[in-house]
C-alpha cells in the first residue's frame, strides 16, 4: 500500500487488517504466448504482430500487452516529480510523461485494430534513462478511425459485502488530421469485506479474555473523467494534453460484538468517511532544436481529501458510551516543470533533463474524546500544519552500443531540495543528493538476453508523516516529526532471459538494495513514537517469471505462466538494537496461471493460484502480521458473444481466509510485559466477477 497520496493514507487505520486481495480487484488470468519473430539489430528485438494475438480476440492494445509472454508491467511511479522513466511500456517509442496512469492507462482506450506491432527490447538499448530490463514499445497506426469501447464489470460476493454493479468504463477515441483524441469515463470502485466469529483475545498469561464476532465492509467508488489530446502525427512537432477530474467516495465500517470473561460485554465499531476529488492537467511539446529534440513538460495536480473516523463503544452494563473522533482535512498540490533535450552524435545518444517540482500539503487535523455531557472535546494533537518541498534536478544520460551484442547507458546528476514546515513547528532544511545509474544490456546469442543496472536512487516520503496521525481501529497514535528526510539507496538489479521458441520463455531477476535513512517508526523521548528514519537497511531478492506452452506436448492452445519470488530484508530495530526484517515486507510469493484457448472455438477457460506471504509489522508497542490465502480461481471466456467478449471469474473458490495476529505490550516492547494478544481468522468469501467488453 503506497502512502504518497493523502487519500490513501486516510484509510490506513481501517484497512490495516485487510489485505490487498480483499480490497482490490481479483487478479486477472495471465497471458498466453504468441508466436514471435526476430528483427536484426544491436540487441535482439522480439516483434509481435496483430495476428499473433488473434486467438485471444483482444479488444484493446492493453489486452495485447497482457498477453505478452514472461513480461511484467512496471507501473508508472508517483515518486519525486516526473524524473526518469519508470513504466516499461512505450507508445510509438516515446515515454508517457504524466502521473495519471501512464502508457497502460492510455492503451486501455486504444482499439486492438490500431496496433501495428509490439516490440520487446532491453532498456539499455533504447536511450531512455531510468528503465531496467525488458521494455514493450507499442507502435500505433496513423489516422486511426473513430471508435468507442465499453466495459461493464459487476462484482458480487455471497457474504458480508454489497454488490458492486456500477463498475465499468466508456471511452471514445479517434483522429482528425494530425489531432488524436480520447474521451473516457470510468468507475472501478469496489466492495470489500471480511467477517466471522473467529476473533480471540488472550490476556498476558494466555487465558482467553474476550471473543469477538466481526464484520468489516469497505465501499469505494472512484469516478474518473479523462480528456486526452495528441497533436502532430509523425511530424517534427508533437504535443500532448491530458486532463483528469477524479471525484471519489469511500465508506468503511467495522462492527464487533465483544463477549468478555469479566462480563463487561460491549458493541464496538468504527466508521470512516472520505469524500474528495483530484484534478490534474499535464502536457508536453516536442520540437526540433539545434540538431536534436527539445521536449517541454508541465504538470499541475490538486487534491482535496476530507476524512472523518469515529470509534464508539456501547456497554451492555449501561455504563456511559466511549467514543473517539479523528478528523483530517488535507489539501495537496503538485506543480512540475521539466525540459528534456535529446541529441545524437555518432553512436552516442545523449539526453539532458532539468526539472523543478513544488509539492505542498496543507492539513488540519483534530482528535476529540466523548465527554459525559455527550459532547466531544478536543485533546492535544499536533495534526495541523503545512509541509512544502521545492526541488531542482539536473541529469545527463548517455546511451551507446559497445559492440554488436552489448549496449551501455550512463546517467549522472543530482537534486537540490528545500523542505519546509509551518504550524506546530517552523523549520526549513536544504539538501543536495547525487543520483545516477550505469546499465548494460547484453545479447550473447539468439534467444538470450541479459541486463545489469547499478543505480543511486532518492526515494519519496509521505508528507502526512511530518504531522501526527491516529489509527482508531488499532488504538494507535504517532506524533509529528519535522526531521523526517527521504530515504536514499544503492540498487543493483540483474536480469537474464531465455527464449525457448515453441516451448516458451523464462526470465530471472535478482536484486540487492542498500537503503540509507529508511522510513520506520522511531522512539521519541521516553514514551512517544513518530514516523522517522533509521540509519540503514538491506533488501535482497530473486524472482522468476516463466511461460510454458502446451503445443509441444500436444495440448494446443494451452499455456501456463509461473511467477516465483523470494525476498530477504534486514534493519536494525531501534528498541532491541538487533537485526529484524523490514516491517510488512512481502518475503515470498507465487502465482500459477493456466489458460486454454480451445482450438476451433470461441471459448477459453483457465485456472489460477496465488499466494503472498508478508513479514511482521514492528511498532514500538506491538508486533502484528496479516496474511491470507493461498487463493484459487477459475474463469471461462466467450470471445465473441454477439460481438462482445464475456468473461466470468470465480475467485477464492476454496474459501481461503484472512488472518491477523497481534501482540500488544503495556509499553515499549523491549522492556514492557505483554498486555494482550489477538488472533483473527475471518472469512473473505468467494468473489464473482462478470466482465463484458465490446466496441462501438
Amino acid at each position: 500500500m503506497t502512502l504518497f497520496r493523502c487519500r490513501t493514507f486516510a484509510f490506513l487505520s481501517l484497512t490495516t487488517a485487510l489485505p490487498a486481495q480483499v480490497l482490490a480487484q481479483t487478479p486477472a488470468p495471465a497471458p498466453v504466448e504468441p508466436d514471435t519473430k526476430f528483427a536484426e539489430g544491436v540487441a535482439e528485438k522480439r516483434v509481435f504482430l496483430p495476428e499473433d494475438f488473434a486467438k485471444f480476440a483482444p479488444k484493446t492494445a492493453a489486452d495485447m500487452i497482457d498477453q505478452l509472454p514472461s513480461f511484467t508491467v512496471n507501473s508508472t511511479s508517483s515518486d519525486r516529480g516526473l524524473g526518469q522513466a519508470s513504466e516499461n511500456v512505450l507508445i510509438n517509442s516515446n515515454r508517457v510523461t504524466d502521473k495519471s496512469g501512464g502508457a497502460m492507462d492510455r492503451l486501455r482506450n486504444v482499439p486492438a485494430s490500431d496496433v501495428v506491432r509490439i516490440e520487446i527490447n532491453e532498456a539499455a538499448a533504447l536511450g531512455i534513462a531510468g528503465l531496467t530490463g525488458q521494455v514493450a514499445n507499442v507502435i500505433l497506426k496513423e489516422n486511426r478511425k473513430a471508435s468507442g469501447r465499453f466495459e461493464w464489470t459487476p462484482r458480487v460476493r455471497p457474504d458480508y459485502a454489497k454488490p458492486a454493479l456500477l463498475r465499468g468504463k466508456l471511452s471514445y477515441t479517434g483522429s482528425e488530421g494530425k489531432l488524436d483524441y480520447t474521451l473516457s469515463l470510468q468507475n472501478f470502485g469496489n466492495r470489500g469485506a471480511v467477517g466471522g466469529p473467529d476473533y480471540l483475545v488472550f490476556g498476558p498469561s494466555g487465558t482467553l479474555i474476550e471473543q469477538r464476532e466481526q464484520q468489516v465492509q469497505f465501499n469505494y467508488d472512484n469516478v474518473r473523467t479523462n480528456l486526452l489530446l495528441k497533436y502532430g502525427g509523425k511530424g517534427p512537432v508533437q504535443a500532448n494534453l491530458n486532463i483528469v477530474y477524479n471525484p471519489y467516495w469511500q465508506r468503511n465500517w467495522n462492527g464487533q460484538r465483544r463477549e468478555r470473561t469479566d462480563g463487561n460485554d460491549n458493541d464496538w465499531k468504527t466508521k470512516a468517511r472520505l469524500s474528495g476529488f483530484a484534478f490534474s492537467a499535464s502536457g508536453d511539446v516536442s520540437l526540433p532544436l539545434a540538431g536534436g529534440t527539445l521536449k517541454m513538460i508541465g504538470l499541475r495536480r490538486y487534491e482535496h481529501a476530507p476524512f472523518t473516523n469515529l470509534q464508539t463503544t456501547e456497554f451492555d452494563s449501561g455504563a456511559p458510551d466511549q467514543a473517539t473522533r479523528f478528523m483530517r482535512d488535507s489539501r495537496t498540490e503538485e506543480t512540475i516543470g521539466r525540459a528534456e533535450f535529446h541529441w545524437k552524435g555518432g553512436k552516442n545518444d545523449w539526453e539532458l533533463s532539468l526539472e523543478r517540482a513544488y509539492n505542498r500539503l496543507n492539513q488540519v487535523g483534530s482528535l476529540a474524546v466523548l465527554q459525559p455531557s455527550g459532547q466531544f472535546q478536543d485533546v492535544p494533537f499536533n495534526g495541523s500544519g503545512i509541509v512544502t518541498e521545492k526541488r531542482y534536478e539536473g541529469v545527463l544520460s548517455l546511451s551507446r552500443p559497445l559492440s554488436d551484442k552489448l549496449d551501455l547507458q550512463l546517467v549522472g546528476g543530482g537534486e537540490f531540495s528545500k523542505l519546509g514546515q509551518t504550524g506546530g513547528v517552523n523549520l526549513s532544511r536544504e539538501f543536495f543528493r547525487p543520483k545516477g545509474s550505469i546499465s548494460l544490456a547484453w545479447h550473447p546469442a539468439k534467444g538470450w538476453d541479459a541486463s545489469l543496472k547499478l543505480e543511486r536512487k532518492v526515494g519519496q516520503i509521505n508528507f502526512s508523516d511530518f504531522l501526527s496521525q491516529a489509527d482508531l481501529a488499532l488504538n494507535r497514535q504517532n506524533g509529528s516529526n519535522p526531521d523526517l528526510v527521504p530515504p536514499q539507496s544503492w540498487q543493483l538489479t540483474g536480469e537474464i532471459s531465455r527464449n525457448f521458441g515453441a516451448w516458451g520463455k523464462t526470465r530471472l531477476k535478482a536484486y540487492a538494495h542498500r537503503i540509507d535513512d529508511i522510513v520506520d517508526f522511531i522512539p521519541i523521548g521516553t514514551a512517544d513514537v513518530a514516523v522517522g528514519n533509521l540509519p540503514n537497511a538491506n533488501r535482497y531478492g530473486i524472482e522468476s517469471v516463466s511461460t510454458l506452452q502446451g503445443e509441444p506436448i500436444g495440448w494446443k492452445g494451452a499455456k501456463v505462466d509461473i511467477t516465483l519470488g523470494r525476498e530477504w530484508t534486514s534493519v536494525r530495530d531501534p528498541l532491541t538494537l538487533t537485526n529484524r526484517p523490514i516491517s510488512n515486507t512481502r518475503d515470498y510469493w507465487a502465482a500459477v496461471n493456466l489458460r486454454h484457448d480451445i482450438p476451433g472455438s470461441q471459448i477459453a477457460w483457465g485456472a489460477y493460484f496465488n499466494v503472498d506471504h508478508f513479514s511482521s509489522a514492528y511498532y514500538l508497542t506491538e508486533v502484528n502480521r496479516n496474511w491470507e490465502g493461498p487463493y484459487f480461481g477459475l474463469f471461462i471466456e466467450h470471445k465473441n458473444l454477439a460481438g462482445m467478449k464475456v468473461t466470468l471469474d470465480a475467485f477464492n473458490i476454496t474459501d481461503a481466509r484472512n488472518h491477523f495476529d497481534r501482540v500488544v505490550y503495556t509499553g515499549r516492547r523491549n522492556s514492557a510485559p505483554i498486555a494482550f494478544t489477538e488472533f483473527q481468522n475471518q472469512r473473505v468469501s468467494q468473489i464473482f466477477t462478470l466482465t463484458v467488453t465490446g466496441n462501438f
